[in-house]
C-alpha cells in the first residue's frame, strides 16, 4: 500500500467522520453549521479521492477496497448520530427501525463479499447501489442543513419564512426513508444476482 494523495484524501475521511458528529453535539455557536459544511467537504472527498486516482493513474487496490469501507463507516456513523440527536422528532422509532433495516442490508452484503471472494468472485457495486449511495448522502445533507438553519440562522427567518426551514428537514426525512428503501431494495438485487456463492 502507497500513501499516495488518493489514498490520503480517502483515509481522511475518518477524522471527518468524527469531527462532523462532535460537531452535531456541540452547543457553541454556530456548531451545526460547522458540521454542515464539514459534512459537505468530506462528502466531496469521495468524489475527489476517485478523480485523483484516476488522473494520476493511481488507482489501487487498497484504494478501492478502502474507498468502500469508508463510505459505508461514514454513511452509517452519521446515520446513528442523526437517530441519537433526534433530528426525527416524532419519527424517531420509525428512523431507528430504517436505520436497523440499513445496517442488516450492509453486513449482510460485506458478508456476501466475502464469501464470494473466498471463492475468488469480485461482487462489483452496480448502478442500484451508487444511488442508494447518493441518496443517503444528500439526506444527511438535508437533515444537517434543516438542523443548521433552524438553530445558527432561525432568527433571520421570519415567522412566515420558518416553513422553509420546515420543508428542509421533511426533505431530509423523505430521502433517508427512501435510501433505507433503496437500500433493501439494492440488497435484494444483489443477492438474487450472486445467491449461488453461497450454494454449497
Amino acid at each position: 500500500m502507497r500513501w499516495n494523495l488518493p489514498n490520503i484524501v480517502t483515509v481522511s475521511r475518518v477524522p471527518m467522520l468524527f469531527l462532523v458528529v462532535g460537531l452535531m453535539w456541540a452547543e457553541w455557536t454556530y456548531a451545526a453549521t460547522a458540521a454542515f459544511w464539514m459534512f459537505i467537504v468530506a462528502a466531496l472527498s469521495d468524489w475527489l479521492d476517485g478523480y485523483l486516482a484516476r488522473r494520476s493513474n493511481q488507482v489501487s487496490t487498497f484504494g478501492r477496497f478502502m474507498d468502500a469501507v469508508i463510505d459505508k463507516v461514514m454513511v452509517l456513523g452519521l446515520m446513528i448520530a442523526l437517530v441519537n440527536g433526534d433530528y426525527f422528532g416524532s419519527l424517531g422509532a420509525a428512523a431507528m427501525l430504517a436505520l436497523l433495516a440499513i445496517l442488516t442490508r450492509e453486513f449482510g452484503m460485506s458478508g456476501l463479499r466475502m464469501i464470494a471472494a473466498s471463492k475468488g468472485i469480485v461482487v462489483e457495486a452496480d448502478s442500484s447501489g451508487k444511488v442508494k449511495t447518493f441518496t443517503q448522502l444528500n439526506a444527511i445533507g438535508w437533515l444537517l442543513g434543516a438542523r443548521m438553519f433552524r438553530e445558527d440562522f432561525g432568527a433571520a427567518f421570519g415567522t412566515g419564512d420558518q416553513i422553509i426551514i420546515v420543508a428542509v428537514h421533511w426533505v431530509g426525512v423523505g430521502l433517508y426513508f427512501l435510501s433505507a428503501l433503496l437500500t433493501v431494495t439494492s440488497g435484494v438485487s444483489y443477492l438474487k444476482r450472486h445467491a449461488h456463492v453461497m450454494a454449497d
